[in-house]
């Protein structure tokens, strides 16, 4: 192992095999960097509670608290497994249980006495409305238990970001192990930079992080590590953007009396302020020949589609072609049909009746018929096909166009990498990139997660958008709520309305293995979410009795859904129950209700998204939110603040607060994104816009980096291979 570098070194040499390899598979941490990188996720001061109130539900928390008091009661008359034992701990200003069950109560009973001060560590439930943990590990923190306890000497002890293998004191102990590595860290921050900016060098900022003595000394550490993820990752998104202009692409400037005007000619409407200034966006980086890489991010309803659709139809009249890539077949066949409708006869080329000017539309998805397929691929690859739309099956090997000229990537945190890049690939220069999403997305996480992109913003609604009120629906504190909820929705019915009731769950074998599966012990396991198939078949037994209900969900056969939809749209069913395969793009201008059952289930932005399906016509739409959370829950707080604005933006910023970063950035942005341990995209904007800057100005003048080593090492250990493929692919 001679010349490895310190903080390379594999952790099986510093903690042990045994160690290590719950470390690389609980935390991903396999070498003495990873593990320094692994930063405190807060400090206790001795006696310090996390804040009762703002535990997370579901999470795997560690508190410092005193056992206040315990009590072993016996359930079933008997004895070892019957027994149960209960403590309370608190921090004088509020309290928590904690649970032991059967023979796990012996050792905590004789271990935590009143009066004991201690380290635990759990995950959070919710057993008779209350906060526990259940079977929490636990450190304590005096001077005669086993282990020595000099680790908690200080007055801030660091609580890591830990697993039920690996409880935060035990990621202490190894951090002390291998903090002296820390004199070789390579420093990535360019000297005049740090210099300038008055940050302390990178070994000492590790050592303050992880073993501060007073405030200050975190404060100090925090700012340099801020700085280090900030700057390190705008360089990668800088040399990605430079390298971007370097590629050739070819210019796509519409020819005037084309399609494009002759759409433009017949619109029934005029668009709005923020569609025109978008699409000149939009229509000035075609004009130009290196690819245009544009996010584009609207409200829901804000007429992204409408922006889209135009920028394709310039590509066609340039003889290019367009493909737009859908993630559900469901939004595929939506986005296909109202392209259809809004071109009319310009969407009949080759067709008898067709207008001068026409394209033809071709659909493409995996369920397709072997004959429509066939044309479609022909339609493909002659150029005929001025627009496509399909699912990941316009990515396949057999799949080839004419003269791909853009690629309209919908909904893109659903698509991953790979995925993209193939369709990409399709062009024989690269093609010209417009990726939308209806995630409203703040400014600082657009600068972060998609800092390689140019972002275009929509968020004006077009006229005639109705406006949605939304409500939560305490259905545990006020039973007669629920039933309300089921009127309103019979009201809207009885008007010529129809209504969405969503669910988190299928409710099918699988689901009903698993629950079976549950320990008659676990007394803390919540009911599982409610399901599809059970709320469909109750309503129509009860509050919805006499209404055409229908469902909708993923396992459904794709014509079984598309059926569905259609006479949903046509009017044919009064009630969809559904999955959140209805959450992006789905249009049913008639429908103006929805109820939302197990909102607590679903994330702020899910809960917007799924929203923006109704008010989509003339008629107000009514959103209701249906929990059993008690009020004071995060998760009651949560959904208050849905109910509370229509402004994406703002609850996006509310998301984002609420939950931990890599979860907001999303499965698409993992790998490069999930980097980010101390900088927080929401509270520090300033730093990132002062590192894109530098960052900019940097690469600018040096695109290699030959003049700077640390900062390629930095970016090496960022970019292992799959990153680095990540933002190739971009």
């Amino acid at each position: 192992m001679d010349g490895v570098p310190a903080l390379d070194e594999p952790l099986k040499k510093s903690l042990g095999p045994a160690t290590a390899k719950v470390m690389a598979e609980a935390l991903d941490l396999h070498t003495v960097g990873d593990l320094l990188h692994h930063y405190p996720r807060r400090y206790a001061e001795r006696g310090e509670l996390t804040t009762l109130a703002d535990l997370p539900l579901d999470e795997h928390v560690t508190v410092v608290a005193q056992v206040a008091d315990a009590r072993v009661l016996t359930f079933n008359g008997s004895k070892g497994r019957g027994q149960r034992l209960e403590v309370t701990i608190t921090d004088g200003s509020g309290r928590l249980q904690l649970v032991f069950f059967g023979k796990g109560v012996h050792k905590p009973h004789k271990d935590l006495l009143p009066g004991t001060r201690a380290m635990f560590a759990g995950k959070v439930s919710l057993f008779n409305r209350r906060l526990q943990l259940a079977h929490p590990s636990y450190e304590l923190l005096r001077g005669d238990s086993e282990e020595s306890v000099d680790t908690w000497a200080g007055a801030l002890i660091p609580i890591y970001p830990a697993t039920t293998k690996l409880e935060s004191w035990k990621i202490a102990k190894a951090v002390d192990a291998v903090l002296p590595s820390a004199v070789d860290a390579v420093d990535p921050l360019p000297d005049a930079l740090r210099e300038g900016r008055g940050l302390a060098e990178l070994p000492d900022a590790l050592r303050l992080i992880h073993r501060p003595r007073t405030k200050a000394d975190i404060a100090t550490a925090r700012e340099r590590l801020k700085w280090d993820e900030a700057f390190v990752l705008q360089v990668a998104l800088a040399r990605r953007r430079h390298a971007d202009t370097q590629l050739p692409a070819v210019a796509r400037r519409p020819a005037p009396d084309g399609i494009l005007d002759a759409f433009d000619a017949k619109l029934p409407f005029t668009l709005t302020d923020g569609q025109k200034k978008v699409s000149r966006e939009i229509f000035d980086d075609l004009a130009t020949d290196h690819p245009m890489h544009r996010l584009l991010q609207g409200e829901v309803g804000s007429g992204k589609t409408m922006v889209a659709l135009r920028a394709m139809l310039a590509v066609v009249d340039t003889g290019g072609q367009a493909a737009m890539l859908a993630p559900t077949e469901v939004l595929a066949q939506q986005h296909h049909r109202s392209v259809t409708e809004m071109m009319g006869e310009l969407a009949e080329g080759g067709m008898l009746g067709g207008a001068e000017r026409a394209t033809k539309v071709v659909l493409l998805t995996g369920s397709m018929g072997a004959a429509a397929r066939r044309q479609a691929l022909l339609d493909l690859v002659t150029g005929e096909a001025g627009l496509v739309i399909g699912t990941h099956a316009l990515i396949e090997d057999k799949v080839q166009f004419h003269d791909l000229g853009l690629v309209v990537v919908d909904e893109q945190h659903r698509f991953g990498v790979e995925q993209r890049d193939a369709l990409r690939g399709k062009g024989k220069q690269p093609p010209h990139l417009l990726v939308m999403t209806a995630t409203p997305i703040p400014r600082t996480v657009a600068m972060t997660v998609f800092g390689d992109l140019e972002t275009s913003v929509l968020d004006q609604l077009p006229a005639g958008r109705s406006p949605i009120a939304s409500h939560v629906v305490p259905a545990a504190d006020k039973p007669h709520f629920l039933a309300r909820a089921w009127e309103r929705v019979r009201e809207e019915v009885g008007k010529g309305h129809q209504a969405y009731v969503v669910c988190p769950r299928i409710g099918d074998e699988e689901d009903q293995k698993k629950k079976s599966r549950a320990s008659a012990e676990d007394e803390a396991e919540k009911r599982p979410p409610l399901a599809v198939l059970d709320v469909a078949e109750k309503l129509r037994a009860g509050p919805l009795a006499g209404l055409r209900i229908a469902v909708l969900h993923g396992r459904m056969h794709p014509d079984d859904k598309d059926d569905v939809m259609r006479r949903f749209g046509a009017g044919e069913l009064d009630v969809l129950v559904a999955t959140t395969v209805i959450e992006v793009g789905v249009n049913v201008p008639n429908a103006t209700a929805m109820v939302i059952m197990d909102a607590d289930r679903f994330g702020v932005s899910q809960l917007h998204q799924l929203r923006g399906r109704v008010g989509r016509g003339s008629a107000p739409g009514l959103c209701l939110l249906v929990s059993e959370m008690p009020e004071a829950t995060p998760a009651r707080q949560r959904l208050g603040a849905v109910a509370a604005t229509l402004d994406g933006f703002e609850l996006s910023r509310i998301d984002l607060e609420q939950r931990r970063e890599g979860d907001v950035l999303g499965q698409a942005q993992s790998g490069v994104r999930s980097s980010l341990r101390v900088l927080t995209v929401i509270d520090d904007e300033e730093v990132i816009t002062a590192a894109r800057e530098e960052a900019t100005a940097l690469v600018l003048a040096d695109p290699d980096l030959t003049a700077h080593p640390g900062l390629r090492t930095a970016l090496d250990a960022l970019l292992d291979k799959d990153r680095e493929e990540y933002l190739e692919k971009g």
